[in-house]
């Protein structure tokens, strides 16, 4: 008996030695829509979904992994700069288990919005309510695994991000002439009932422990090529009423972070413009590299701007040149850029101050 005892307590403290190390690394959990999501919709049944060639075409493995984008996306890039050893696992992912917990989560899923009722047409999509719900089950299996005062720690020293909205035009208020939402609010109006609701998902998200949050805007909407097909008299010119949306939702989103961090009496929540970086290579491609930012890399119709990109898709042979990889999602290069702004970027690209400045001020904490 005295021998077994002894067993499990050596078991107990190689474990511990091997799960140490990892827990002085910052966690990093990632929320959001298609622009973050790294694969959890992979395992709901749902038509949004990014699970088939050539997704994938230009990520290590040459194969389709649930990311919108020919390779890495925005937290790929964050999470190597972080020193991970890779982007925090899809949420739903079975290999997500063990140490691999305690470097964080990706609960991201495509299509979602702030409203509960966007992306509806999805069917099956993991909304911010149910993302925040298996963020509150994330922290009970890891305070199982190190206990609940060091899962707290590791909950409160975690980098998030956090990015949702932009469904909430494209795919709400716009996805159809005369949608419920635009029959029940003017533009101005509905901008603002959104806003006020993003406002309770950030409150939520801070009552669970998050204490450092990038909330990325809208980019610029009118200007992706599925809008530039749908809605462009000549496929050039950005969509006005997209381009208004987003002119009016950003800087309300600023406000309200700055108001919550007054609230909270720490700079909680970081905006990011990535309105702005991303209008950088829109409106002058030349200068960033690429040869348009009009037609997506992958696609079909004017633009290559309908639907999603599949296998009988048009497909470009090099995807370095191209801001946009879908008729939606920017291509990897660009969310490259995109992260170099994140880390780099002054004030006016991130408020009231860039990634880079926010980990050298928690480094000496």
């Amino acid at each position: 008996m005295a021998n077994s005892k002894r067993f499990v307590v050596l078991a107990l403290i190689l474990m511990m030695a091997t799960i140490m190390p990892l827990i002085e690394a910052r966690a990093f959990f990632v929320f959001g829509d298609s622009l973050v999501d790294v694969g959890n919709n992979n395992y709901l049944i749902t038509t949004a979904r990014a699970d088939s060639p050539p997704y994938g075409i230009d990520y290590p493995t040459r194969r389709p992994t649930g990311r919108f984008s020919n390779g890495y996306n925005i937290p790929d890039f964050i999470g190597q700069r972080l020193g991970l050893s890779g982007s925090p696992l899809p949420y739903l992912s079975p290999e997500l288990t063990g140490q691999r917990l305690l470097t964080g989560a990706n609960f991201a899923s495509a299509g979602i919005g702030i409203l509960n009722d966007t992306g509806v047409q999805f069917v099956n999509i993991l909304r911010m309510f149910q993302q925040f719900s298996y963020f509150e089950q994330y922290q009970t299996r890891v305070a199982a695994l190190i206990g609940p005062d060091r899962a707290l720690e590791l909950v409160n020293g975690a980098l998030v991000l956090i990015t949702v909205g932009g469904n909430d035009f494209v795919n709400n208020y716009y996805l159809v002439p005369g949608s419920l939402r635009s029959r029940q609010y003017a533009l101005p109006d509905y901008v603002v009932f959104v806003i006020s609701e993003y406002k309770k998902l950030l409150m939520r998200l801070y009552d669970l422990g998050a204490r450092r949050v990038l909330v990325t805007g809208t980019g610029p909407l009118g200007c992706v090529p599925a809008e530039l097909a749908l809605r462009s008299v000549d496929g050039q010119q950005c969509s006005p009423e997209l381009q208004r949306a987003a002119a009016l939702f950003n800087p309300q989103l600023v406000q309200i972070l700055s108001e919550l961090n007054s609230e909270y009496g720490a700079d909680v929540f970081v905006g990011v413009n990535t309105q702005l970086m991303a209008n950088d290579f829109v409106t002058n491609p030349q200068a960033y590299g690429f040869i348009t930012s009009k037609v997506a890399c992958c696609g079909q119709g004017p633009n290559n701007g309908i639907g999603l990109c599949t296998v009988a898709s048009n497909l470009c042979p090099n995807r370095d040149v191209y801001a946009f990889w879908d008729p939606f999602h920017p291509s990897e290069r660009a969310n490259g850029i995109i992260v170099d702004k994140i880390f780099t970027g002054s004030v006016e690209y991130m408020n009231p101050m860039n990634l880079s400045t926010i980990m050298a001020l928690d480094s000496r904490v």
